[in-house]
């Protein structure tokens, strides 16, 4: 009995050293080195945004290991931690808040491994603490630099760095809600490794600078909502792996581009509240990809017929609004099976309306207001009742619907019930109705069996004149 306790006391006191040199050992692990100079140039670079009331020294003293703080990621390299990723702004409850009166510091650019570096709820006024880009020392991030977002920083203003060129590493830049202004500078076209461009919401102006002819991995490209004018830039054509196109809401102009035919994995194109002229280009048929395809709100102008719809047969949404487009509706349109809207409202359309639109399975939105539109609506009940306000189809004057066949609880809005045609005359035509009667009499009288030739003779044509006048005034009584 002895022994037995002897032995366990043993094992017990051996788990206890094997505990100890475990806890050891992931202690070491856990507090692995930070080099100094690049701790301190986090915290520097942190308390910049922040406010010097941080003191990140106190509150972090291990920020890449047991004290980590909230939107700052690190990596091993050679056995030391760096920073990798550096969130600043509101992402989450416990992410650090922005100080009014923020700034760029110069050790921001010491992060030689930052891979990631975002903005998000930042700089908030342009009035009393407005704050720009740096323009230099983007040069010390080039080989590491990945993702570089500013989102939704209203106080931040100024132009968008020609220093962003050498970025050579860059996959994403998203300048998206900001208040940046200028032009775009040509240096965007060196970053050949870009998946995604956003410069959507913020003041740009000027032209679309052309230079995307060796951006053939770029995704994502948005510059909407901003003041740009001129023409499309040709080089967008060769932006071949992009899945969205978007410069809507901008000024600009010229024609649709005969480049586009190359964008043959584009499914998502928004042209929308532009100036852009000159009809349909026949390049718009080849981006079979598309199922977006937004124009509205351009004075495009040209025949609708001038495209073969049938091509696009995985389009979901298409919107040609107030765009000035003519001629019929293409019956091709009921081709594509998949379309789920339909906007064709204010353009100079005409023609019947062709009830093989209600074969499209998926459509539940279709609007047709302000046209010339003419003829009567033939759809079915069923099309009718799901579809409900969804269609649009008022300010056609010629366009009608059958009353007793629709019942008016499913009568588009706007849309009157069919003229029915006036046959009979009104009952003080008299005159018109005499001489009817008189020709009918006639006829009556030829029928019953008397010879036309018989009417030479002068006692036929006065027996004639008599019969006549009798069978008018019984008519008249």
């Amino acid at each position: 009995m002895k022994s037995i306790k002897t032995v366990g006391h043993a094992i017990f006191v051996i788990f206890i050293l094997c505990l100890s040199a475990r806890c050891c050992g992931q202690e070491d692990l856990d507090i692995a080195p930070m080099e100094k100079a690049e701790q301190e140039a986090l915290y520097s670079t942190i308390q910049g945004f922040v406010g010097n009331s941080w003191n990140g020294s106190d509150l972090y003293p291990d920020p890449c290991g047991w004290t980590p703080i909230q939107g700052v990621s690190c990596d091993l390299f050679n056995g030391f931690w760096y920073v990798t990723v550096l969130n600043i702004g509101p992402v989450h409850d416990n992410s650090l808040s922005c100080a009014q009166d923020l700034e760029f510091r110069p050790e921001l650019f010491s992060l030689k491994h930052l891979k990631s570096l975002s903005f998000f709820n930042c700089f908030q006024s342009k009035n009393s603490f407005p704050a720009t880009i740096p323009a230099r020392n983007w040069e010390k991030l080039a080989s590491s630099l990945e993702t570089l977002e500013f989102r939704s920083n209203p106080g931040l203003i100024g132009n968008i760095p020609s220093g962003f060129g050498v970025l050579k590493n860059l996959r994403s830049l998203v300048l998206l809600e900001n208040g940046v202004t200028g032009e775009i500078p040509s240096s965007i076209g060196n970053l050949v490794k870009l998946k995604k461009l956003v410069l959507a919401e913020n003041y740009l102006n000027g032209r679309i600078p052309d230079v995307f002819d060796g951006m053939n991995e770029l995704l994502i490209f948005d510059l909407s909502s901003n003041s740009l004018s001129g023409s499309l830039p040709s080089t967008l054509g060769s932006l071949t792996s992009a899945l969205k196109l978007d410069v809507s809401h901008n000024d600009l102009e010229g024609t649709l581009l005969k480049e586009f035919a190359n964008l043959k994995n584009l499914t998502l194109m928004d042209l929308r509240n532009n100036k852009l002229s000159g009809g349909l280009t026949l390049s718009l048929q080849e981006m079979q990809s598309l199922e977006e395809l937004v124009m509205s709100n351009n004075p495009l102008g040209g025949d609708m017929r001038a495209l073969e719809w049938e091509n696009m047969k995985n389009l979901e949404i298409l919107e040609l609004s107030n765009m000035g487009l003519t001629g019929e509706i293409p019956e091709s349109i009921s081709e594509l099976k998949r379309l789920r809207f339909l906007g064709l409202s204010n353009n100079k359309l005409t023609g019947n309306l062709s009830p093989k639109l209600e074969t499209l399975p998926c459509l539940n939105a279709l609007y047709l207001s302000g046209n010339n539109i003419t003829g009567e609506i033939n759809f079915s009940k069923e099309f009718l009742e799901k579809m409900g306000r969804r269609f649009g189809a008022w300010r056609n004057p010629n366009l009608c619907y059958q009353v007793g066949v629709i019942s008016t609880n499913h009568v588009p809005y706007g849309v009157k019930p069919c003229q029915r045609e006036v046959n009979l005359l009104e009952s003080n035509s008299k005159t018109e109705l005499i001489n009817g009667d008189r020709n009918e009499t006639f006829h009556f009288i030829v029928s019953k069996g008397f010879s036309s030739s018989a009417t030479n003779g002068l006692w036929w044509t006065l027996m004639e004149e008599i019969l006549m006048m009798g069978l008018v005034l019984i008519i008249l009584i």
